[in-house]
């Protein structure tokens, strides 16, 4: 089987989850498939995610009329690359379709009217809400990825679409993240991801200090911001990080006494999984897709007053963090991306066969 992948996500300077997505999944789809090819198709430069041999990267626009990428680009490059299957990684599939694609809703926040999402992706979010319920209805897509049952639940609820037509492949931590030897000078609690209002960064930061009145703890703010962020202003104690390396974040979470993740909306919750892997505690909101990640290996919080105390329960409780500690470790267990590349890998094999 010929697939192609649309790798624009890669081209990005600003790491995120839809380019970890992109690049874990082609490796695995790889590793696990080596009689197939996977050709990475974009109308952008960017960085092939792994040698492997089955792994090709598609020919960019050679003229004006493929750089309409979407429209004529694409279908060109699919008959050049002589695709079965396409797989949208980020919303989107090529119309009028050529060849059976699946689409990947991470969540339904284009079709959210939140007052976190800023001016920027309010702007892709219009496009994203035109394109893809046209490209869903018409059939354009043939299949709907979902990370979670949380997402595949609204996907069902909000497109009206068979419950055949969508399937919830679950994400996987990256291999390298495992625990990490190493007591850090100090405690300290570890919020990891991209700086957004979405992701409730205020109230980790409202809850640290009221705990830092009573104990002596630190924070530590790594991944990359968005413009929207309001940046915190220097403080004992605050560590931001900005984006680091995949071993410093592994050893970030390892010495973390708990991960603090309280976002508001979610699809999935990668570094929730990314900590318990290294063995960490996580404290999240009750956002559904987060609750069905971490399952009973994390504590749940509903305001910042609850994750005050579940920062001091982990903070001053060696057996409870020990215990959480071991069920985030067999929690994380049940994941993997080879079988998240399996699971998609089934999807591409079904819209063959229909």
């Amino acid at each position: 089987m010929i697939v192609a992948l649309d790798s624009t996500p890669l081209a990005s300077a600003v790491t995120g989850g839809i380019a970890r997505y992109t690049s874990q999944l082609t490796a695995a789809l790889a590793r696990e498939f080596t009689g197939d090819t996977f050709v990475l198709v974009s109308d952008q430069h960017f960085a092939l995610p792994c040698s492997a041999p089955n792994v090709q990267s598609g020919t960019p626009p050679r003229n004006p009329f493929e750089r309409r990428w979407w429209t004529f680009g694409l279908q060109r490059e699919l008959k050049r690359s002589g695709a079965e299957v396409f797989h949208g990684v980020d919303f989107a599939v090529p119309f009028p379709p050529t060849v059976p694609a699946a689409m990947t809703i991470h969540d339904l926040s284009p079709w959210r009217n939140d007052p976190w999402v800023d001016a920027a992706w309010r702007l892709r979010a219009a496009r994203v809400r035109k394109r893809a319920p046209w490209m869903i209805r018409t059939r354009a897509a043939a299949h709907v990825i979902t990370p979670s049952e949380a997402i595949r639940q609204e996907v069902l609820r909000f497109f009206r679409i068979e419950p055949g037509r969508v399937t919830a492949v679950p994400l996987a931590a990256a291999a390298h993240f495992s625990r990490v030897p190493w007591t850090p000078p100090r405690p300290y609690f570890l919020f990891a991801g991209m700086h957004e209002p979405r992701k409730n960064v205020a109230s980790v930061l409202e809850a640290w200090k009221v705990l830092q009145e009573r104990h002596q703890v630190d924070l530590v703010l790594a991944g990359p911001r968005r413009d929207d962020f309001h940046i915190p202003p220097p403080q004992p104690g605050l560590h931001r990080k900005g984006v680091v390396s995949e071993d410093e974040l592994a050893k970030l979470y390892s010495g973390a006494v708990a991960l603090v993740y309280p976002s508001r909306y979610e699809g999935f919750g990668l570094p929730v999984l990314e900590a318990m892997q290294c063995g960490t505690p996580a404290i999240i909101s009750r956002d559904p897709a987060l609750v069905e990640t971490a399952g009973a290996a994390a504590l749940q919080t509903a305001d910042t007053q609850q994750i005050v105390q579940a920062m001091e329960c982990l903070l001053t409780n060696a057996d409870r963090r020990s215990e959480l500690s071991a069920r985030a470790l067999e929690r994380a267990s049940h994941f993997s991306w080879e079988q998240t590349a399996r699971e998609t890998h089934a999807v591409y094999r079904s819209m063959l066969a229909a």
